[in-house]
């Protein structure tokens, strides 16, 4: 065997190419449509046969190829959107490379049908597996053809490895959505086997084109944003678009549209920004709606960074993120997320026609309803109240003159840990004024709050409009978790000194993590000794925790820093320590309370931000409207 050094064939590079750009039938598709883009076309249609393993057509009425470079056009590295180094710090187009007709040539039978608007004829030319087999003048309309037939038809083992053709269809449907929200400007059809999928008419509002793509559900449940940064050399770097309320979220990320000048990128530090504003306001797993859009002078990012050309680089990536996270979390402030349970107005004939419940399931009704009045209000026993540690959590907050016992601790004076608990959406930021947040309490006047307890987990409550459930335990969760974070950020956690420090018995494992993040457990309250074997001694434990209860709190750290992967920042870790403190320090579901202590709760709750919903993102009430009421029981006059 040889091993002299040759230079590989031209036909040769492009299929290693295609490789890289031509992965699937949805790679075709993207580099075609970016061609008509680029071209400056203002209707598009895109014709698909068996998933795009038979057919790929692509036509526009864009500014067309001349006939002279029609050759060209299927070689490698031949384009007419650069022309020097110095180009590439300036990309403007979508497509630059010169890469995409060669790699797809190059895995298929092309034909190529052009006519640019000064020419009188159209020019035709057909390629089979990157050789032209011919060129002639032909007739057509103005701007480009393209027809991709047999897609890798030679490159077997490529085309085995494609999935159904309804699969690969849905991906070829994922790259034309991408691309038709980028250009709502663009009138843009898409077909398949003959079957009209999308007809979108081209127009000026993104937001109507959202609304023909994922439907009115979705699109009336957006929050538009929109912010502008200048730097110091004046350079404007502007967001808008529109994000989903936390109703609105997902499984998976596929609802999350980002734009760069209009090219459709994937950026994890943004995805970060995303995530952290909506931190508290979704459940585990979820993920929100979004579709942004950012417009960045072309010389502060890099998109020659991968052939597929979604991965890019940017200059100052800690600005675009600081701009995204507070962007929308500023714009979250001004609103109010309560939910709303909607009765369907079909449901008052449905409920005409139910039984009447018997005789004693009513009475029972009424004796539970009786049960939650308020003491004085009827011959009932008073509510049992509740225990110190949880009516203190409304009291004022005691001053530095604390009974002796009481010791302050210190928070850690590492500026970056300060900031990143500032960038939260929970946290509003010393050097920015946010609008006041609107309250998520009811209308009522404070003094006119009359509650009904019921099952003892719930509250409902009267409002302006209707009726307004609260979960009394997801509730004061949320009041405790922003207690704790503002002590944290303002000052020393206030810490009770134990008189005999506590011994905790734990694993080896447990016993490790503690001892190994005492600065960690500091910041939040608890004073920690090692000692010895698999014993932790407790000195001090934070005052808004029960004695009785830091124990098992310190076994959940523990459990939690066991499961990090050394990549979990220290804000995550402190983050998910406050959320445990407050979910254990909270009302409980089963817990009955007097009408002052509801009422004290209720007080908290318009002093405190995202009181919708509770730390791990569970809505904190649910509002009934009088119309749904009115629906449910039949009055529609």
């Amino acid at each position: 065997m040889s091993h002299r050094i040759r230079q590989l064939h031209p036909q040769v590079v492009n299929r290693i190419a295609a490789g890289e750009v031509i992965e699937r039938p949805a790679s075709v598709v993207k580099e075609l449509l970016e061609n008509s883009i680029d071209a400056l076309a203002t209707r598009v249609e895109v014709d698909i046969v068996s998933g795009g393993l038979e057919l790929i057509r692509v036509t526009d009425n864009g500014a067309g190829i001349h006939a002279d470079d029609l050759a060209l056009a299927v070689t490698s590295h031949a384009t007419s959107k650069i022309r020097s180094d110095a180009d590439l710090d300036q990309v403007a187009t979508l497509g630059f490379r010169g890469e995409a007709l060669a790699s797809i040539a190059s895995v298929s039978r092309l034909e190529i049908r052009t006519r640019p608007a000064e020419q009188p004829l159209g020019r035709e030319l057909n390629a089979d597996g990157g050789d032209i087999v011919r060129q002639q003048d032909c007739g057509c309309q103005e701007g480009t053809r393209i027809e991709v037939r047999s897609l890798f038809y030679n490159t077997p083992a490529r085309r085995r490895f494609l999935k159904k053709p309804s699969t690969e269809f849905g991906r070829i449907s994922d790259q034309f959505c991408r691309i038709a929200l980028a250009c709502p400007m663009v009138h843009m059809n898409l077909t398949h086997n003959d079957r009209r999928v999308y007809s979108l008419p081209g127009g000026a509002d993104p937001e109507d084109r959202i609304r023909r793509l994922f439907g009115s559900d979705l699109t009336d449940r957006l929050i538009p944003v929109e912010s502008e940064t200048t730097s110091a050399d004046g350079q404007v770097t502007r967001l808008w678009g529109f994000v989903g309320d936390p109703t609105l979220s997902r499984s998976t990320r596929r609802h999350q549209f980002l734009y760069l000048n209009g090219r459709w990128i994937q950026d994890r530090s943004l995805q970060h920004a995303l995530a952290e504003a909506y931190r508290g306001l979704l459940m585990v797993g979820r993920h929100p709606v979004s579709f942004l859009f950012l417009e960045v002078p072309p010389h502060l990012v890099d998109v020659n960074v991968h052939p597929t050309k979604t991965e890019v680089r940017f200059r100052d990536s800690q600005t675009l993120y600081r701009q995204l996270l507070s962007t929308i979390r500023d714009r979250f402030l001004q609103l109010d997320f309560h939910v709303d349970f909607q009765v369907p107005a079909s449901a008052a004939a449905a409920d005409a026609d139910r039984a009447v419940p018997d005789a004693p399931a009513r009475r029972d009704l009424f004796v539970r309803a009786e049960a939650a009045v308020p003491a004085g209000a009827g011959s009932m026993a008073p509510p049992t109240v509740l225990p110190d540690h949880v009516a203190e959590q409304f009291r004022p907050l005691p001053d530095d003159s604390a009974a002796s016992e009481t010791e302050s601790g210190s928070v850690s004076s590492d500026p970056a840990a300060d900031a990143a608990f500032r960038s939260s959406p929970v946290a509003s930021d010393s050097d920015a004024t946010h609008p006041e947040p609107p309250p998520a309490a009811p209308t009522a006047p404070l003094s006119d709050y009359r509650a009904l307890q019921i099952h003892d987990c719930y509250l409902v409550i009267a409002v302006e409009d209707g009726i307004e459930i609260v979960d009394q335990h997801a509730l004061h969760e949320r009041i405790l978790y922003e207690q704790l974070r503002t002590r944290i950020l303002e000052g020393p956690v206030e810490r009770q000194k134990l008189l005999i420090p506590q011994t905790v018995e734990c694993s080896p494992g447990e016993a490790a993590v503690l001892c190994e993040h005492q600065d960690l457990l500091h910041e939040v309250g608890f004073e920690l000794q090692e000692f010895g074997g698999t014993t932790v001694l407790v000195e001090s434990h934070p005052v808004l925790i029960p004695r009785g209860d830091f124990v098992r709190i310190l076994r959940d750290f523990a459990a939690q820093l066991e499961q990090t992967d050394g990549r979990t920042s220290r804000r995550d870790l402190l983050d998910r320590m406050l959320q445990t403190m407050a979910c254990r320090a909270a009302i409980k579901a089963g817990q009955r309370l007097t009408q002052e202590e509801i009422r004290d709760l209720m007080q908290q709750r318009p002093r405190v931000t995202d009181s919708h919903h509770c730390p791990h993102g569970r809505p904190t009430a649910m509002r009934i409207s009088r119309a749904a009421l009115d629906r449910q029981f039949g009055r529609l006059g």
